[in-house]
C-alpha cells in the first residue's frame, strides 16, 4: 500500500440547465473523500430505481475490469434500470454470517449473491458444510426481506477448477512476466470426504434452491452467464479474472435476469 497524493478532478463543460450528476469512484483503490464543492446550487437526487444489493467474490468486485462502470455488476444495473449497491469483496465470498446480517439489514428491491469459487479456491469448506452454510446464509437474509427475489448465481467456467479442487495458487512458472496466471494445486476428479469442484458446488446450489420451496429465489447458473463456449473466445487472462469485455457480457446478460424480474411484486 502507498498513499498518493491529494488530487483535484474538476467537471467542467457541463450544459447550464439543470441535470443530474454521478460520480462512480475507482473500484481497485482506497479513496478518501476530502471535500466535494460546487459553483451553483445542488440537492439529492430522488432515488426512483429499485435498489439491487449484490454480494460475490474478486469477480464482482472488478478485478481485471477497467473501470468502476465497467464491472459486471455495473453493468447490469445499468442495462438494467437498477441503482447498485456492490458487496463483492475480493477473495471474501465465504457464506460468512456478517455479510448475511449486513445483506438483510440493507433496503433492497432486489438480492442476488454469486457464491463458490472462493470457496473452491481457498478449499474452505466440504460438502457438509457447504449445504447448511448456504440454508443458514439464506435463512439469515429471509428474516429482514420475506418477500424480496432473491438470485442465487453459481460460478462461471473457470478451468482450472471445473473438476479440480483448491486451493488456487499463482502459477510460479509466470512470476516475474506481465501474465501472472492461477492454477488449481489439488488433484482433477477427486471429491473424496466432500471435496468441492466448481461442478460439484453448482449441483449443490442448485438442489438446494429446489428445496426451499420458495417462489422468489432463484437458481442463476453461472455457465449461462460465461460458459466453457465463451470462454474459448474469451478466455480468462490469468484462468481465474474475467476481462473487461467478459464483464461486459456476463453483464449484459444478468441484466436480462434482473429484468424479467417482478420487483415488489409477493
Amino acid at each position: 500500500m502507498r498513499r498518493g497524493a491529494s488530487h483535484l478532478t474538476v467537471f467542467s463543460d457541463l450544459r447550464e440547465s439543470e441535470k443530474n450528476i454521478e460520480i462512480w469512484l475507482p473500484h481497485n483503490e482506497v479513496l478518501e473523500l476530502i471535500s466535494l464543492t460546487t459553483n451553483a446550487p445542488v440537492s439529492p437526487v430522488e432515488n426512483r430505481e429499485p435498489v439491487w444489493v449484490h454480494h460475490g467474490s474478486s469477480i464482482s468486485h472488478g478485478s481485471n475490469a477497467a473501470g468502476p462502470t465497467e464491472i459486471w455488476p455495473s453493468v447490469a444495473a445499468l442495462n438494467g434500470g437498477f441503482r447498485l449497491r456492490n458487496l463483492g469483496l475480493g477473495g471474501s465470498a465465504l457464506l460468512d454470517p456478517f455479510m448475511a446480517r449486513v445483506i438483510r439489514d440493507a433496503p433492497a428491491d432486489v438480492i442476488s449473491a454469486k457464491l463458490g469459487i472462493n470457496i473452491v479456491n481457498l478449499d474452505s469448506m466440504r460438502l457438509r458444510a457447504f449445504v447448511p452454510g448456504l440454508h443458514g446464509f439464506l435463512d439469515t437474509i429471509r428474516d429482514g426481506h420475506p418477500q424480496t427475489p432473491i438470485l442465487l448465481v453459481s460460478p462461471i467456467f473457470c478451468g482450472i477448477h471445473e473438476n479440480t479442487p483448491g486451493p488456487v495458487s499463482v502459477d510460479l512458472a509466470t512470476l516475474g512476466t506481465d501474465h501472472v496466471r492461477f492454477t488449481a494445486t489439488g488433484e482433477e476428479g477427486d471429491t473424496r470426504l466432500g471435496r468441492l469442484s466448481l461442478r460439484t458446488i453448482r449441483e449443490a446450489m442448485e438442489a438446494a434452491v429446489a428445496t426451499r420451496e420458495d417462489p422468489q429465489l432463484h437458481y442463476v447458473d453461472g455457465l449461462d452467464l460465461y460458459g466453457a463456449t465463451d470462454a474459448e473466445l474469451l478466455p480468462l487472462p490469468d484462468a481465474l479474472h474475467p476481462d473487461t469485455e467478459t464483464h461486459r457480457l456476463i453483464g449484459e446478460r444478468f441484466a436480462h435476469r434482473l429484468k424479467g424480474l417482478r420487483v415488489g411484486t409477493p
